[in-house]
């Protein structure tokens, strides 16, 4: 077949460890061999971070803004073993965080769905996406130890000196504080994004906090959700033939494990930590569920939704045999090719995207998979490929479609 042009370039952010190596494999294997790839490349190989001090996380987050549409390889957020182990010049930051903050994104999670891999809970006949909003709460929270008797407050002081106290506790002996603290403006662009997507996708959308318990904080995201909904959404979803739903988290969680799926689920920050763990988890594998961070602005930057796959790089380096899955990565390059191709009114390359997927979910439920998927199939007697071979499986499911 002739390559696919491509008009306008991805933004392409490289990575590191094992889903490293399977970056390159997919792109050699699965992309250009089928289209004419045009990618801005940004090396965000810890290596290359610590050597710009960390310009280029920026740099990539920047040209994301510019051309609307990024793919990301997982990358390393060093602790102080990595400090040492990399020789690092200091701590550098979470790259996913760098970018969310600059791209004032929220990320939406979902599974991937084969046969064969079926989901802890029976009735989940269809994905559940969480949209996590990524800021604030208990990841930007202050703590303090408490040694002994005495009084905790929160403190307001307005520019002008007047100052509001609300007390939060009388001690009487030692104990825990902790303050949390969200802004509205966050708050409004992860609403935005969460009912944007919700039409993107054609989705129900639905929202829980605890707004009973919390009457101020939990309250305000009720509040402005609400709000942005009824002033902006309510006839465009009442014409997309969607609804949005909100309740109390409690009654959320409830709901969920009797749902069908089929449906975005809005969580708050430690929520959304939680329960794309909690989905990804009961739908077989983190390895098996897709990551894109939207912006309010319709910026789309597109991931795998797990990490790099440390111990199996350390056995490539050996030269040992690795069966690493790689489905969500690709999986992010084909949402990032799919999203590229609808703003620049590509039909093949939109279809290409399709296919990908397609083929890699054939693949697998012909029976061919890596190793973590056959431990949890349906499926009787599944071949079991490395790291490279699965990928060339889906190469050759991909050329039958083709064919």
């Amino acid at each position: 077949m002739e390559k696919i042009k491509m008009t306008t370039p991805l933004v392409e952010m490289d990575g590191d460890e094992m889903t490293r190596i399977l970056w390159q494999y997919i792109k050699d294997e699965l992309l250009l061999p089928f289209v004419d790839l045009k990618t801005e490349y940004y090396d965000l190989g810890l290596e290359y971070r610590n050597e710009t001090d960390d310009k280029v996380t920026f740099d990539s987050a920047y040209a994301t803004q510019k051309y609307g549409v990024a793919v990301k390889c997982a990358t390393i957020t060093p602790n102080a073993a990595r400090v040492k182990e990399y020789n690092l010049k200091e701590m550098w930051k979470s790259p996913n965080g760098t970018i969310r903050a600059i791209l004032d994104g929220t990320v939406f999670r979902t599974p991937i769905k084969v046969k064969g891999i079926e989901p802890c809970v029976k009735n989940w006949k269809k994905p559940i996406t969480i949209a996590r909003h990524a800021y604030g709460d208990v990841y930007k929270a202050s703590e303090m130890k408490i040694p002994g008797p005495g009084k905790v407050e929160l403190v307001y002081t307005a520019e002008d000196g007047t100052e509001v106290r609300e007390l939060v506790h009388n001690f009487t002996g030692a104990g825990v504080v902790q303050g949390q603290h969200n802004i509205c403006k966050s708050i409004e662009s992860f609403a935005r994004s969460c009912f944007n997507y919700a039409l993107d996708l054609k989705q129900d959308l639905w929202f829980a906090t605890k707004d009973t318990i919390s009457k101020k904080y939990d309250h305000t995201f009720k509040d402005i959700f609400q709000d942005i909904y009824d002033a902006e959404y309510k006839e465009k979803f009442e014409a997309a033939g969607i609804e949005y739903f909100y309740t109390l988290i409690d009654d959320a969680v409830a709901r969920v494990m009797k749902a069908e799926g089929g449906f975005i689920w809005a969580c708050k920050n430690y929520d959304g930590d939680v329960m794309s763990d909690m989905i990804s988890s009961a739908c077989g594998s983190l390895a098996m569920m897709t990551s894109v961070l939207v912006s309010p602005s319709g910026v789309y930057e597109y991931e795998a939704a797990h990490g790099t796959v440390m111990r199996h790089y350390y056995k490539h380096l050996a030269g040992e045999e690795t069966s690493t899955n790689s489905v969500a990565t690709i999986f992010a390059w084909t949402g990032a090719l799919r999203k590229r191709g609808e703003l620049d009114r590509l039909p093949e390359l939109v279809k290409f995207a399709d296919n990908l997927e397609k083929a890699c979910i054939d693949t697998i439920e012909s029976g061919k998979m890596t190793k973590d998927l056959a431990l949890i199939t349906e499926l009787e007697n599944p071949v079991v490929l490395n790291s490279l071979d699965f990928i060339k499986a889906i190469r050759e499911t991909l050329e039958k479609l083709y064919a």
